[in-house]
């Protein structure tokens, strides 16, 4: 087993990141980049891309600890797309974003799985879910109630009509 190149292959967002604070968005950036032994040049023109497809470059003067909410939320996912991950895992997305981020961060998400790379998403918000998941997963109380796809959970549940929230509240009761 090699632990070291799996961790490589995973990017990994939590619902509360947890960011050095005293550095600037750039230097959290250049910090990540070492972690994964980036090539300095591809990392700081993948920082570029990201700084520049999240809206990042007007806080880079910044330190972290005087971000907001939503802007430590698009640093961090776009720390863990920094080294170009085949896994990409990340919980509850839209958590502080605006309407603007948020449509960023679900067509990123869209672009990454389109690139072949496996995204998992945990959200509370099923509307993001019904938008954005190929699959979809149900969990209640510790139990996996269904796994296949939208139009699969439809028909499985006999609820043509009903979007995702409704077959949910249904199967939970």
């Amino acid at each position: 087993m090699e632990p070291l190149k799996a961790k490589a292959l995973l990017g990994y967002v939590p619902d509360v990141a947890v960011f050095y604070e005293k550095l600037t968005a750039p230097e959290f950036m250049h910090f990540i980049s070492e972690l994964f032994e980036m090539n300095p040049a591809h990392a700081a023109e993948r920082t570029e891309e990201l700084f520049n497809q999240f809206g990042l470059h007007e806080h880079c003067s910044q330190r972290i600890e005087n971000l907001s909410h939503g802007t430590r939320q698009r640093l961090g996912i776009a720390s863990a797309l920094l080294h170009e991950p085949k896994v990409f895992v990340i919980d509850e997305p839209m958590v502080g974003l605006d309407p603007i981020h948020a449509r960023i961060v679900k067509a990123e998400l869209k672009r990454q799985s389109r690139a072949g790379a496996t995204v998992l998403m945990s959200t509370h918000l099923l509307n993001i879910a019904e938008e954005v998941a190929d699959r979809i997963g149900i969990l209640h109380r510790g139990k996996l109630l269904f796994v296949g796809t939208l139009a699969e959970l439809r028909a499985a549940q006999e609820k043509q009509g009903l979007n995702l929230e409704e077959i949910f509240l249904e199967m939970v009761g």
